[in-house]
């Protein structure tokens, strides 16, 4: 690979030594040029069809070609064309997802006026697809990954997974901090309604699962699919959060009624849940996004500071939503 192909695109997995025929061509012809130069392709999974301009037209399967009777059947009769395609700069996640949602062997790689450059072989795409997991599994985990075997390998030093896992343990613990601050400042409401904290540690963590799971979809959509239709997806995602906060909010708040037989408590924990949630995913939403215009990998960053935010918003969600009401009803 030439030291100019970007990595983890098309034009870096591709290959150029595989099956091609033209339109007029016979089941026939292909036949033949496989029984004598198939040791000469990459792959051999599809015969791909083009024109005298290279213009790809077709894809015909090998069981296609063998279960057809007629040797001279033309190739345009029996190719299909409505055609998975790439170009060389599509990034390897995207080649992943349109494989397995198509059930695909190898892609086709076209320029912009869909001219054959070459495929992407079936071997590349399940090295890809292992590498894709292998990356995310470290991601969400909060470990630095390169490309390579650095920190992934079992034989690496000490020192080495040390580096790759303590910067974001770093940042947690400012945010730990931070959100202490935050508890702290609240501690005279507290020390009179001790009966609040035993709320924390179940709001802050809904928060933080809900926002886990809105940043995944976000990061793996736009990664998947970078013409996805935002407005769209974010005014979905919004309708989801609402469902997802009123019915937690009704159940926490049902729980802390019965448990402690309080109406206020229930109050405070039930519409301190629903708007912390919303929240979170409005943060675990819109950071993403952030990250990505200003080309920076959102999948590196995103979860370890969505956390820390989301935390500290709820907290503050929280201990305001507790002052309002007991304001309200005058008991401070």
């Amino acid at each position: 690979m030439s030291d100019d192909v970007p990595p983890e695109t098309v034009e870096s997995k591709m290959c150029t030594r595989f099956p091609r025929v033209k339109i007029g061509d016979t089941v026939e012809d292909i036949e033949e040029m496989l029984s004598q130069h198939t040791n000469q392709f990459d792959s051999i999974d599809y015969i791909y069809v083009v024109d005298d301009q290279n213009i790809l037209q077709g894809v015909i399967s090998i069981k296609k070609v063998f279960s057809t009777q007629d040797n001279e059947t033309k190739v345009e009769n029996i190719m299909k064309k409505d055609l998975v395609k790439v170009t060389p700069p599509t990034g390897q996640e995207r080649i992943v997802y349109l494989a397995l949602s198509h059930g695909l062997k190898a892609l086709p790689v076209v320029d912009d006026e869909d001219h054959l450059l070459g495929i992407v072989p079936y071997d590349e795409i399940l090295k890809t697809f292992n590498q894709e997991v292998k990356k995310d599994i470290f991601r969400f985990g909060g470990l630095f990954h390169r490309v390579g075997e650095e920190y992934t390998s079992i034989t690496s030093s000490a020192w080495v997974m040390m580096r790759s896992r303590l910067p974001w343990l770093i940042v947690g613990v400012l945010g730990g901090t931070a959100a202490a601050s935050v508890v702290t400042s609240f501690e005279e409401l507290l020390s009179k309604f001790l009966v609040l904290a035993a709320f924390i540690p179940v709001l802050v963590y809904m928060s933080d699962a809900v926002g886990t799971q809105s940043e995944a979809l976000i990061i793996r959509s736009v990664a998947l699919d970078p013409e996805l239709p935002l407005g769209g997806y974010i005014i979905r995602e919004f309708k989801v959060a609402a469902m997802l906060a009123v019915v937690c909010g009704f159940l926490i708040s049902v729980v802390a009624i019965i448990g402690w037989g309080t109406y206020f408590l229930g109050a405070v924990v039930g519409l301190s849940m629903l708007v912390s949630i919303i929240a979170a995913v409005c943060i675990s939403t819109f950071l993403p996004l952030v990250f990505r215009r200003f080309n920076y990998d959102p999948a590196v960053a995103t979860g370890p500071l969505a956390t820390i935010i989301s935390d500290i918003t709820t907290l503050g969600i929280y201990f305001s939503m507790a002052i309002l009401l007991l304001d309200f009803l005058n008991l401070i």
